[in-house]
């Protein structure tokens, strides 16, 4: 094997491990950053359902409640779970694939029961009463998405209209019915705040930009190996050919061969000049020879 291919042999292969080691380590990197990109929204739209809910109990409940109509007719306006959820269903008109729920175990809306993946993280918030939320991802139609939970946790204002049929407002039980939605129990966790938001769109945007850096390494590695085989050519492959040739022409007895230029102080230039020294003492001794 010549000695150009051995370079580019041993380039290959530490370029090639150091690519396969950063190449690792940035997808790693990309989908982490897609991944928190994606958590910080869904913090951000849980954060805004939580302003509406609040809003809707601390200023919009008591004054709806004052409304005779009330009385009679139970408005759904009153409940903070309705208002979030309707006003996160006016910004999915825009945002088709990010959902949002308030699920429950046995909720007084139908509307509102657990699905099966539902109530399988209503469970671990359950069994798990001192965790803030559950983060997880599942796989929808639109391809993978990211859900944050909240826990539902049963208050005094729930207990009011929860704990027993005899104790809900007579205009609820005649909407709903009094079959669900009952016996919650203080401090109770009976559901969940859950938001999807996809990861399909920051995935792809990651795999992007993984493809582009790929493609940059690969330039990279392709102009430094061409750089260094003309750095190796020029300084070490054609000074030891000159020397090569000159060696060959002296064994063949040519006795016209010019003393070889020595040019710097690497180790290139010492062969050289070892050249040059090796060619007058065998000179010498030829000619002491014929002396004789």
């Amino acid at each position: 094997m010549k000695l150009l291919a051995k370079f580019n042999l041993i380039l290959v292969v530490v370029f090639g491990t150091g690519g396969i080691v950063i190449c690792e380590l940035a997808y790693s990197f990309l989908i982490s950053n897609a991944r928190r990109e994606v958590l910080a929204q869904g913090d951000l739209m849980m954060t805004s359902n939580g302003a509406v809910r609040d809003y809707t109990a601390e200023d919009l409940k008591p004054l709806l409640e004052q409304n005779p109509r009330h009385k009679v007719r139970f408005l759904a306006e009153t409940i903070p779970f309705y208002a979030a959820t309707t006003t996160f269903n006016k910004v999915r008109k825009s945002y088709p694939d990010y959902s949002y729920k308030e699920a429950a175990l046995n909720p007084t809306n139908p509307e509102d029961r657990a699905s099966d993946w539902e109530a399988d993280v209503i469970h671990d918030l359950r069994d798990h009463p001192g965790l803030p939320q559950v983060v997880g991802e599942r796989e929808t139609p639109s391809g993978p998405a990211l859900f944050i939970a909240h826990p539902i946790k049963v208050g005094a204002e729930c207990v009011e209209c929860h704990s027993t049929p005899s104790a809900a407002p007579r205009a609820m039980l005649a909407v709903y019915g009094s079959a669900n939605g009952f016996g919650w129990k203080p401090n109770e966790i009976v559901g969940a705040q859950i938001i999807s938001v996809p990861l399909s769109v920051p995935i792809a945007i990651a795999n992007q930009a993984f493809r582009s850096l790929l493609i940059v390494l690969v330039l990279t590695l392709l102009v430094a190996i061409a750089a260094i085989d003309a750095g190796v050519y020029w300084f070490v492959i054609r000074p030891l050919r000159i020397v090569s040739a000159s060696g060959d022409r002296i064994s063949r007895g040519d006795k016209n061969v010019r003393p070889l230029v020595v040019s710097g102080r690497d180790e290139i230039a010492s062969v050289t000049a070892s050249f040059n020294r090796m060619q007058v003492s065998l000179s010498k001794a030829l000619a002491m020879l014929q002396e004789e």
